[in-house]
Formats: structure tokens, sequence, C-alpha cells
């Protein structure tokens, strides 16, 4: 997994969004054992105490959960990732809609930004 860092939020915060992410997208599939505290914290050049922080948080969220003597393990509820998957694409798509917004865009020209954008890609995909 590739770790990427912002000086806009807290280490933690971002490493609990990326975990998200992570699982989300099947890099780290449902009811797949995480690597150690340790391990995660190597590879993504941060404190342990602070991926121990970010994982409990996941914990708690109940996207991933512990077993005593084996370590962390991905949810294997579909549904609980999901709700994940989309909340993470509605904060995305309201980011984007406040810089739009902010570019002074209105509702009708962000609308037709989008349906191009998407008409390109399908073109491509088409094409492909």
């Amino acid at each position: 997994m590739q770790w990427q860092f912002s000086n806009d939020a807290p280490i933690y915060t971002q490493l609990i969004q990326q975990v998200k992410v992570g699982i989300v997208t099947g890099a780290f599939p449902p009811g797949e054992r995480l690597p150690s505290v340790r391990d995660l914290a190597t590879e993504a050049g941060v404190n342990p105490n602070t991926m121990q922080r970010a994982l409990a948080e996941l914990e708690r969220d109940g996207l991933v959960y512990s077993q005593r003597t084996a370590g962390r393990f991905v949810t294997e509820d579909n549904t609980m990732i999901n709700t994940a998957k989309r909340s993470l694409a509605e904060r995305h798509v309201k980011t984007f809609l406040e810089a739009m917004l902010q570019l002074g865009f209105q509702k009708d020209e962000i609308i037709d930004l989008i349906s191009k954008e998407l008409g390109e890609e399908e073109a491509d995909h088409a094409s492909a």
C-alpha cells in the first residue's frame, strides 16, 4: 500500500482514511488479517503508537476487529464496507462541490462539466 501524507490534517486521521480506502477498494479484503501494528507503522513511516490509535478508531467503527492472539482482521460485513465506501465518496463529492462553487460555477454548469467528462471517459473506453 502506498502511504501519502499531507500537512493539512493529523497523521492518525490520514492513516484512518488510507486504511479505509484500502478496505473499500479490496487492498485489504474482507476477513483478511492485517499486518501487525509495528509492520504497518514501519511501512507507513509513522510511530507505532500513531498507527495503534488509527487502528483502534477503525475497530470502534467496526471496519476491523481483533482476535486476542491472532491480530486484527478486516470485517466481513459487506454492508459496513459499502457504508464506508459511500461515506468516503460523499466526502469527495462535497469537497469537489465546495471547490466548484468557490470558483463561481453554478449547479447547471457543474452538471454540464461532469456530464461532458463522463461522456469523454465513455468514448475513451469504447475506443480502447
